[in-house]
């Protein structure tokens, strides 16, 4: 069992298309968390978490069309 927080750190959730590599994902926590630090003036990058949210292209729509038609594979 982890040791508790004593601080209340952020949970940085990104949802995208499915697709990315875990090496992709780990390269976007790192930014993702290095960004939040440099703007917020600091923090220890193991306080967070980030949590991906792969989501298939036919369960996301923007307006009336679904991006598995306004993006289809190739």
């Amino acid at each position: 069992m982890s040791a508790r927080r004593t601080t209340n750190m952020p949970i940085i959730r990104v949802e995208m298309f499915k697709g990315r590599t875990p090496q992709q994902k780990k390269a976007i926590a790192r930014e993702l968390i290095d960004g939040f630090i440099r703007g917020n003036g600091g923090g220890n990058p193991d306080a967070f978490d980030v949590v991906f949210v792969d989501v298939d292209k036919q369960d996301w729509a923007h307006g009336y069309e679904m991006m598995s038609e306004k993006y289809p594979d190739k």
